[in-house]
């Protein structure tokens, strides 16, 4: 049951991955959504050209990606650039041509100067991307501790399901290599009201999981706060 759900898992990270394979030739070929010359300077890092041109240009135009000058400067992690956009009023939940958002992209990369900056001028906590995940559970997955913390206390849900059939705590032992980051990171989840009895889309516990990994810390984690298998 486990195995079946596994490579269920490898085939739809192969099926998402062809498809934006296909979406970034089809999109190189458009002619109508062309970089501005605000993308330009976010791409150069130029921060006084870009506080020059958000008093000119559109701050939402997009390029062959989808992307806003946001989107750009939060995939640089250029915190300061970042800043200036947001004060400007760029869209902090403004979707890319993968779904990604401003918002969504830093939770996911721990990036969190401009995290903070996204839930103070209006993240939407609830959106979620291509995998139908919310921020909190690529924020696990990929070893983000502080990242986790700020979003549990912004109120993001640590019990939402993606579309894989995973939490944010599953996700961080089945994805995770059951170090003791990751197991900080399930403490964390469970501190901030992950449940712990949540099974994956097969049914199988995450107790199961870190057993069958052979993640010791996590199996004691799991056990005293509750979790059956």
């Amino acid at each position: 049951m486990v195995l079946s759900h596994k490579l269920y898992v490898k085939l739809w990270y192969l099926l998402i991955t062809i498809f934006m394979m296909i979406g970034v030739l089809m999109m190189t070929a458009n002619s109508n959504a062309q970089s501005t010359p605000l993308h330009e300077a976010v791409r150069n890092h130029d921060v006084k050209q870009v506080m020059a041109l958000v008093k000119t240009e559109a701050l939402e135009a997009r390029d062959n990606e989808g992307r806003t000058a946001l989107m750009i400067a939060t995939q640089q992690n250029h915190a300061k650039i970042a800043k200036i956009l947001i004060y400007a009023g760029a869209d902090v939940n403004a979707k890319n041509n993968i779904q990604d958002t401003p918002y969504l992209l830093a939770g996911a990369q721990g990036y969190n100067d401009i995290l903070k900056l996204t839930l103070e001028y209006g993240a939407n906590i609830k959106d979620t991307n291509r995998f139908g995940g919310n921020t909190i559970i690529p924020a696990a997955e990929k070893g983000h501790p502080e990242t986790v913390k700020i979003l549990l206390k912004a109120g993001v849900d640590p019990n939402h399901i993606n579309k894989l059939g995973w939490t944010a705590l599953l996700e961080t032992i089945i994805l995770g290599n059951g170090s003791p980051l990751y197991t900080e990171i399930a403490e964390i989840l469970i501190q901030g009201g992950a449940d712990v009895n949540i099974p994956d889309g097969e049914g199988v516990s995450a107790l199961h999981h870190a057993k069958q990994k052979g993640y010791q810390d996590m199996v004691d984690l799991l056990i005293k706060s509750g979790a059956k298998e």
